[in-house]
């Protein structure tokens, strides 16, 4: 295929950085879909959410370069890497992006952190269709061939349909067998943070962030949780309009009114 028109481009990158088993199931995964871009972190930037990169240089390299693959690798976090990408790699905005297969899932408030979604915000935030993958284990040999399987038929469906504007996709697989593909939602709940108290050889006091995530609906079949906890895999529309809609109106009837 050559970089035309009628060749989609597809744009592949993640937050586990470009050595991670992860994004080489997901370019298995949109394999013969397009000409394949891949531009990633050199090393790990998770919990990265939507940050970018100010106060130093980025630095981008070539890593491979052949039909229907090209592979760049950056000093930079996910979001640095679509940016790049767009502005001074692709030949042309590419026609999907894809991120991922993120080593951990992405559910429920999770979806605010992770610098998986955050470049797949990015490229929806661009009128790119876009999705986020992420795999319920952590190992970093974990076994991504059912996500590879069931990832492929929701991105053949993302070809063929496509996205309104605004709307991307946050894809979670459960670690082991999928029993199946459900549309749900975002689950309610939250991490409680936890900071283990260390002392360095210097005598300097440092703290690491560990902590637990609190489902609020444990029970609820409708979520992105009870999916993948389950079983199955969890696709949930994700939009970039965080505005609370139902709560335009009452806001209007507050008084704003500065008194002198």
């Amino acid at each position: 295929m050559s970089n035309t028109k009628e060749t989609p481009i597809i744009l592949v990158t993640n937050d586990d950085g470009l050595n991670a088993k992860g994004i080489k199931a997901l370019v298995a995964l949109v394999k013969g879909y397009g000409d394949i871009y891949v531009v990633a972190p050199n090393r790990s930037n998770s919990g990265k959410s939507n940050s970018i990169t100010v106060e130093v240089p980025i630095r981008i390299k070539k890593v491979r370069d052949e039909e229907n693959l090209h592979i760049y690798s950056c000093k930079g976090t996910p979001v640095d890497c679509v940016k790049l990408a767009l502005n001074k790699i692709l030949p042309r905005t590419p026609d999907f992006l894809v991120s991922g297969i993120n080593h951990g899932a992405n559910t429920s408030v999770s979806v605010l952190y992770s610098g998986t979604m955050g470049a797949t915000i990015e490229g929806c935030l661009n009128g790119i269709p876009s999705a986020g993958f992420s795999l319920n284990d952590f190992n970093p040999d974990a076994d991504f061939s059912e996500a590879v399987k069931y990832g492929r038929k929701i991105f053949g469906n993302l070809v063929e349909k496509g996205l309104q504007k605004g709307v991307c996709l946050n894809v979670n697989f459960p670690k082991g067998e999928v029993k199946g593909i459900r549309v749900c939602r975002q689950a309610e709940g939250m991490w409680k943070e936890e900071f283990d108290h260390r002392t360095d050889p210097f005598g300097g006091d440092y703290y690491w962030l560990t902590g637990y995530f609190k489902n609020a609906e444990p029970n609820s079949k409708e979520t992105d949780e009870w999916a993948i906890r389950n079983g199955f895999a969890s696709v949930v529309p994700t939009q970039v309009d965080m505005t609370a809609h139902a709560l335009l109106e009452d806001l209007k009837t507050w008084d704003y009114e500065i008194e002198d």
